[in-house]
């Protein structure tokens, strides 16, 4: 793509630039560049594309454990290897994809958007294997965590050149913060979507349970069943009936991404930027202490509502025995949190974005304290779901909307440093995905030591507690620590808007000067 705004029309002569129609002289005064404006159908195209890792990642956070242990029957231990062995692999792609990214060349879709064309139709087809039980009894642990890890990695390669593309479809530091808040709209949407349809699906075929798991007789041949006569083979097609629903979903937002985004060049970098190893830059972005300090805080609160997200559906199940009622508490978290993400966005601009995240992530420690104290009742449960959708919100929105500003004041202090992006979003998501993945297999595991019993219709005390305890306790000390780091995180409102104007006027600077200086590159561009 050629460089500045409305390069790509009009006529051959009407592209060259004034100075080498001149033979070299140099224009007597550059008008000021216009401010880029994204269209309302820009941002929403752009934020349709982040629905697709939403989607699938809440489909498997809150269903994929109960469907090892309960529909693919996977015993307890192999099932905390898969979903350990899953994210950390997950987490290790993240930092590759971001090196492959850097290294990449600029295209005619750009640099990042061939990696989310390519990959998406390669992404369905692994997540829908995901979702499918194999006849071969003795290798579905090795099925599970080969199509888990591959479709992990395909996803990765959507998401990470996605997530960078915030910084490639505006230079004006408002609008991308206005598409973030679009994104993280939709993404809330997709997570509401995500547990509609894996939840109501696989909600109407009830998977048939043991009162007697110790019984042999009925393990092998018919089984007590509650609530329900539906066969496991059913409930089997129910999710394979979701995965085919979410895979459509998932192309169909690729390609209006596709269709509706243009990714841009940074002005100023293009012209200035030097070449750079990716070690280097991975030295530079862990070496820039506002990001650490960021990214350790969004740690441990990431870690917290991961927490409940992968133990959700069991702690419902069978701590407060809610067992036809978990997909519906589930909707009602993300319904409420996709009304209020658009009041986050407010208030982040209103009373600054470090408030945002005090006020906003700290509101779910009293309703979690409320679950972990309360006798099991239903409609006390679904006033502290939609409670506690409002602070999923802001857990949402914050860190999209706080790393850009992080990126800003890397690139004021390492101005002539280029294709750190990548490396910024994808270390993020690295140490956010590797923690949950110990934090899923570390749960599962100690649910298999409490005496975790698979396809059961009740479970015992010491299961009942543990899940308690992952549910509660264990993530309001996780959010506690994360406000605390986050008193470190030294950018404020104030330091905001002075790297905003120190940003400009660097782009306005390279605008002027360095004109002239690349006009017969930019001519050979466009012929």
């Amino acid at each position: 793509m050629a460089k500045g705004e409305g390069a790509e029309s009009g006529s051959a002569a009407g592209l060259l630039p004034t100075s080498i129609l001149q033979a070299g002289e140099r224009p007597a005064q550059k008008e000021p560049k216009k401010q880029q404006q994204l269209s309302i159908c820009n941002k929403l195209c752009y934020a349709v594309g982040g629905a697709p890792y939403q989607v699938t990642g809440c489909a498997l956070g809150f269903f994929l454990q109960i469907y090892l242990l309960d529909v693919a029957q996977v015993d307890p231990f192999s099932a905390s290897i898969i979903l350990f062995v899953g994210r950390a692999w997950d987490a290790i792609t993240d930092p590759l994809v971001g090196f492959c990214i850097s290294k990449s060349s600029w295209t005619r879709l750009g640099r990042l958007m061939p990696w989310i064309i390519f990959s998406t139709p390669l992404a369905i087809i692994a997540y829908f294997l995901i979702w499918f039980v194999p006849d071969f009894p003795r290798g579905q642990a090795l099925w599970y965590l080969l199509f888990y890890c591959l479709f992990e990695t395909l996803v990765t390669c959507f998401h990470v050149p996605y997530s960078a593309l915030t910084m490639f479809i505006s230079t004006e530091q408002s609008e991308r913060d206005s598409a973030t808040a679009y994104r993280m709209t939709v993404e809330v949407m997709g997570t509401v979507l995500g547990t509609a349809i894996q939840g109501q699906i696989v909600g109407q075929a009830d998977t048939p349970c043991l009162q007697d798991p110790n019984d042999s007789a009925v393990v092998s041949e018919g089984v007590n069943r509650t609530h329900s006569t539906t066969s496991l083979k059913e409930t089997q097609n129910a999710y394979l009936l979701a995965a085919g629903v979410i895979a459509s979903i998932y192309v169909i937002c690729a390609v209006i991404l596709t269709v509706g985004v243009r990714e841009q060049r940074e002005p100023y970098k293009t012209q200035q930027a030097e070449h750079m190893s990716f070690f280097r830059g991975l030295r530079l972005v862990m070496s820039h202490g506002p990001y650490v300090k960021l990214i350790t805080g969004f740690l441990f609160t990431s870690l917290a509502f991961m927490l409940v997200e992968g133990n959700f559906a069991l702690f419902c199940t069978y701590t407060l025995g809610f067992r036809n009622e978990f997909q519906n508490l589930l909707l009602a978290i993300m319904l409420s949190a996709t009304f209020t993400i658009p009041i986050w966005q407010w208030f982040l601009t209103r009373f600054g974005k470090k408030t945002a995240v005090y006020i906003g992530i700290s509101s779910a420690v009293p309703f979690l304290i409320l679950v972990a104290f309360m006798e099991s009742n239903l409609i006390v449960t679904y006033v502290v779901a939609v409670a506690a959708g409002i602070s999923v919100a802001a857990a949402f929105l914050l860190p999209w909307s706080m790393l850009p500003d992080v990126i800003d004041d890397f690139h004021l202090k390492q101005p002539h440093s280029r294709g750190t992006e990548p490396i910024f979003f994808s270390f993020y998501v690295f140490f956010t995905k590797f923690a949950s993945g110990v934090s899923l297999g570390i749960s599962t595991l100690s649910l298999d030591f409490a005496g975790y019993q698979t396809r059961g219709c009740s479970q015992p005390a010491h299961v009942k507690f543990t899940l308690k305890m992952l549910v509660t306790i264990a993530p309001i000390v996780l959010i506690l620590l994360g406000l605390l780091l986050f008193r470190l995180y030294p950018i404020d409102e104030e330091k905001r808007r002075q790297n905003k104007k120190a940003l400009q006027a660097l782009r306005d600077e390279a605008s002027s000067s360095g004109c002239s200086d690349t006009d017969s590159t930019e001519l050979a561009s466009i012929l």
